[in-house]
């Protein structure tokens, strides 16, 4: 089992406000990747579990929303394993999006 690729993305929204963002923010960021579709999200209070495919390939994680931060935690495939820095650079950068204060 290979280790988990960790996210911190952090943000000055507070909880509610980052949680209402990103109940919607996966299935708009599969939308825009033709490569990424969804299985299952499902959200446990503050904690999404959710289960994505990309490449025919299946990887499973979650994301635990705080005060100040995300933190994503996603198991890739061997296979996807490659793509590790890519994939955390993209979920940095649609998270930071995401999640910027806007006045």
């Amino acid at each position: 089992m290979s280790a988990p690729l960790v996210v911190s993305i952090p943000h000055r929204l507070g909880r509610a406000e980052a949680c209402r963002r990103l109940k919607t923010g996966l299935t708009r960021a599969a939308a825009s990747l033709p490569v990424l579709k969804v299985d299952e999200e499902k959200w446990d209070g503050d904690r999404m579990i959710f289960r994505v495919r990309a490449l025919g390939q299946a990887a499973a994680g979650h994301v635990d929303v705080e005060d100040d931060h995300v933190r994503v935690e996603v198991t890739l495939p061997w296979l996807l394993q490659r793509f590790a820095e890519v994939a955390q650079a993209t979920i940095r950068n649609r998270g930071k999006l995401l999640l910027t204060k806007r006045d």
